[in-house]
């Protein structure tokens, strides 16, 4: 007995001796949340959609094969993520996947005040969207916006946000990694310059904040890597990045973002050795705009990009994704290898030309409206100078294939070809084309040529 009382004496003692050990700690992170999360928004969203499949699954398929249904029975899709005010005007920063195509977006704040939300602009590459609601004599929180240059990697983060609908979810982690590139899940291109972490992130967090340790916005909150291949692997977008933005955003609803001018492929290891090039990877430059940023700062033919700033690029892809995170007038530092040296060049970037009012220049055909191609096409798409003809920009109603950023380089009209190198010579074909008519279109897509038929 008398060992067993002894024993519970010492097991009392050290349980109470640790009920005591760091008293009078907090948290930095309890300050970080309590002074933070007023700022943090629960974003729900509506859109409505059109399909003539009842089946889900159906729809899925014929979006992936043939892209977006334009007709169809109309239905109404709820979503939800997150934001942060930045502004005491009541500005909001937010993924544009969370918010894109909306047609009621409500916001709720951390107290349950809702508000309707106007969308102001947004960028579906940049993956950015700004909106706003009104305070309405209301003061506002508002979160600080921190300098995303200076983190480093395993510096504390805390991430807010709304996942799966668990409104002002608090989760911690550190800096993982920087300058992390993924691929997008429509395969159009790369998220580049990533922060990553391993504070959990889940569907609904997106557009919310990745904060430091002293409560300042260094990420917004963008994607994960699938649950079932691996956990805590978040990315965010870099603070900066958004920065660059915000201002056109609000002011014209776009982001004006950089132009180099060259096109481009991807090295791969049969090329490098095919062309004598030291890189097993890089995006070799296949021709270089005339009157260009590349052209100005001495970027010639054969160079092959490895490093834009201090990001590597390892594709044609990665290099458009890269180049369109900077704004004009921006000066960036190109690394290139050159007959087997590596030269660094700074290059001054440009804006690219702006598209042609092209619904009332060229004629609508078949759903179509098109432009003259310009120089930023042919760099977002690797189009070689060589072709020519009129791209896409919109699809209004769906001839079967033809999607945004095809370049039209010939119409067949009952028998007889067309040759197309501009706006004036597809107004000129299609005005001719009656109903009936025998149609085929020759198109240029992602280096390759097809051809597309039907009956008008």
């Amino acid at each position: 007995m008398k060992k067993v009382a002894v024993m519970v004496i010492i097991l009392l003692l050290v349980v109470t001796g640790i009920s005591y050990v760091n008293p009078d700690y907090e948290s930095p992170i309890v300050k970080v949340v309590e002074a933070c999360a007023p700022a943090v928004v629960k974003i729900d969203v509506v859109r409505v959609t059109r399909s003539p499949f009842f089946d889900p699954f159906a729809e899925e398929f014929f979006k992936r094969w043939f892209g977006d249904i334009p007709w169809g029975f109309e239905r109404k899709v709820s979503s939800l993520g997150s934001g942060f005010i930045f502004d005491p005007e009541g500005y909001i920063l937010t993924n544009e996947h969370v918010v894109h195509s909306a047609k009621e977006i409500t916001v709720t704040m951390f107290d349950g005040t809702t508000y309707s939300a106007e969308y102001i602009g947004g960028d579906e590459e940049l993956d950015l969207a700004v909106i706003k609601i009104e305070p309405k004599g209301k003061e506002l929180p508002v979160l600080e916006l921190g300098d995303s240059d200076k983190v480093k990697i395993g510096e504390w983060v805390i991430a807010i946000g709304n996942p799966l609908g668990f409104q002002h979810t608090v989760t911690i982690g550190v800096v993982s990694a920087l300058h992390r590139k993924i691929p997008k899940p429509d395969g159009t291109g790369y998220y580049t310059n990533l922060i990553q972490t391993d504070a959990a992130i889940n569907p609904g967090n997106s557009g919310g904040p990745l904060l430091n340790i002293h409560g300042q916005v260094i990420g917004i909150n963008t994607a994960i890597v699938n649950p079932s291949e691996a956990v805590n692997l978040g990315f965010a977008i870099p603070i900066n990045t958004a920065k660059r933005f915000i201002n056109s955003l609000i002011e014209t609803g776009k982001a004006r973002k950089a132009f180099l001018g060259v096109t481009v492929s991807t090295v791969n290891p049969s090329l490098a050795k095919a062309l004598g090039i030291k890189s097993k990877w890089g995006a070799i430059v296949t021709s270089v705009i005339k009157n260009s940023p590349a052209e100005r700062a001495g970027i010639e033919e054969g160079d092959v990009i490895l490093k834009v700033d201090n990001m590597e690029v390892k594709s044609a892809e990665e290099l458009v994704s890269v180049i369109h995170s900077y704004r004009p007038g921006d000066k960036v530092k190109i690394l290139v290898e050159r007959k087997g040296k590596e030269i660094e060049l700074e290059v001054v970037l440009g804006e690219g030309e702006k598209k042609a009012e092209v619904e009332r220049e060229a004629k609508v055909f078949a759903g179509l409206v098109v432009d003259d191609i310009t120089g930023s096409d042919r760099e977002n798409l690797n189009i070689p100078e060589d072709i020519k003809g009129v791209i896409v920009r919109k699809t209004k109603r769906m001839v079967l294939g033809i999607r945004e950023g095809d370049v039209i380089t010939a119409i067949f009209v009952n028998g007889r070809r067309y040759d197309i190198e501009s706006v004036k010579d597809w107004n000129s074909v299609v005005s001719k084309i009656r109903r009936g008519d025998y149609i085929a279109f020759y198109i240029y897509r992602k280096g390759g040529k097809a051809l597309i038929s039907f009956v008008y």
